[in-house]
C-alpha cells in the first residue's frame, strides 16, 4: 500500500521516533494541526505498515547484558529451503536480537547479547555450534558502541 508522507506526516514519524509517548494533542500543537487530523493521520500510517509498533529503548548494560557480539554465520548449503531452515531455527532465540541475511563473505550477521564473555561462549558452542546447516561462523565482540541510532531520516522526495 502505497502512503503519502508529506512534510506534517514526516514531522508526525519525526516526533515519535524522539519520543513515543508524547500525546497527540502535543504532537498536534508542534505540527499545527488539530486532534482528530493528527490521530488519523497515525492511525492511517499504522495501518500502511509505515508505524510498526511503540516500544521502550533499554540500557542493554544496565540491565546486565555487559556483552555484544556480531556472529557472522556461513551455511554449509545455500538453497532456499536450507536458508528457511536456518532462520526458523534462529528466529526465536531470545539471546539473538537482530538477524540479517547479508551478501559476502557470509550468508548471516546475527547480533547477540549474553552476560558475560564465558556465557557468550557458552551460547556460541551450545547452541549456534549445534544448529543444522551450519558450515563455520566468526565472532567479533563489540568493544564500544560509537553511534546507535533508532531514529531514521525520513526522506524527502523533493530533495532527490
Amino acid at each position: 500500500m502505497k502512503y503519502n508522507l508529506d512534510d506534517k506526516n514526516r514531522k508526525i514519524l519525526e516526533i515519535l521516533q524522539e519520543d513515543a509517548k508524547i500525546s497527540i494533542k502535543e504532537i498536534a500543537k508542534r505540527i499545527n494541526l488539530s486532534f482528530t487530523p493528527t490521530y488519523e493521520r497515525i492511525r492511517q500510517m499504522e495501518e500502511a505498515g509505515i508505524i510498526t509498533g511503540y516500544m521502550a529503548i533499554i540500557n542493554r548494560q544496565k540491565v546486565g547484558l555487559k556483552v555484544s557480539a556480531f556472529c557472522n554465520v556461513t551455511l554449509k548449503e545455500q538453497s532456499k529451503k536450507s536458508l528457511l531452515e536456518f532462520e526458523e531455527a534462529v528466529l526465536n532465540i531470545s539471546d539473538i536480537v537482530e538477524i540479517i541475511s547479508v551478501s559476502g563473505n557470509y550468508d548471516y550477521m546475527l547480533k547477540v547479547l549474553a552476560t558475560d564473555i564465558e556465557s557468550y561462549n557458552n551460547f556460541m558452542v551450545e547452541t549456534i555450534a549445534n544448529l543444522p546447516n551450519i558450515g563455520h561462523y566468526h565472532s567479533s565482540i563489540i568493544l564500544s558502541e560509537v553511534k546507535r541510532e533508532t531514529i531514521i531520516k525520513i526522506p524527502d522526495p523533493e530533495e532527490n
